[in-house]
C-alpha cells in the first residue's frame, strides 16, 4: 500500500507560480512511476505530467513549457513546478503512483494504482 499526500496548492493570480509536492510512504519510492492529474469542476480527471523511475518526464500539451515535474527519491517526494499559470489551470490536482513494471509514465488514469486526496489550485484572472 502506498500513501500519497499532496501539498502546495492555493490561490494565485494569472502569470504566477506554485509548486506542488507529493510525499509518498509505504513502498520503495524509487520503484514507482509518479504522475500528476487534475480535475476541474464538471470535467473529467486529466493527465498533467508523469515521471518514470529513471526520471524521464512527460507532459500534457496544455502545460508543456510551463510545468516541470521532478522527483527526489531520497525524500520520497515528487514535485510539480507550475509557472505562468492561467485561469484554465484551475482544478484539484492529484498525485498518483503506478507500481507496475511499465517503463514509461502512462497518461491514462487507469494505469495508476494509488492516489492522493488532491490539492486545490485556483488561478484568478
Amino acid at each position: 500500500q502506498v500513501q500519497l499526500v499532496e501539498s502546495g496548492g492555493g490561490l494565485v493570480q494569472a502569470g504566477g507560480s506554485l509548486r506542488l509536492s507529493c510525499a509518498a510512504s509505504g513502498r520503495t519510492f524509487s520503484d514507482l512511476i509518479m504522475g500528476w492529474f487534475r480535475q476541474a469542476p464538471g470535467k473529467e480527471r486529466e493527465f498533467v505530467s508523469g515521471i518514470s523511475r529513471r526520471s524521464s518526464t512527460y507532459y500534457a500539451d496544455s502545460v508543456k513549457g510551463r510545468f516541470t515535474i521532478s522527483r527526489d527519491n531520497a525524500k520520497n517526494t515528487v514535485y510539480l513546478q507550475m509557472n505562468t499559470l492561467k485561469p484554465d489551470d484551475t482544478a484539484v490536482y492529484y498525485c498518483a503512483a503506478d507500481r507496475s513494471p511499465r517503463v514509461v509514465a502512462s497518461t491514462s488514469r487507469n494505469a495508476y494504482d494509488y492516489w492522493g486526496q488532491g490539492t486545490q489550485v485556483t488561478v484568478s484572472s
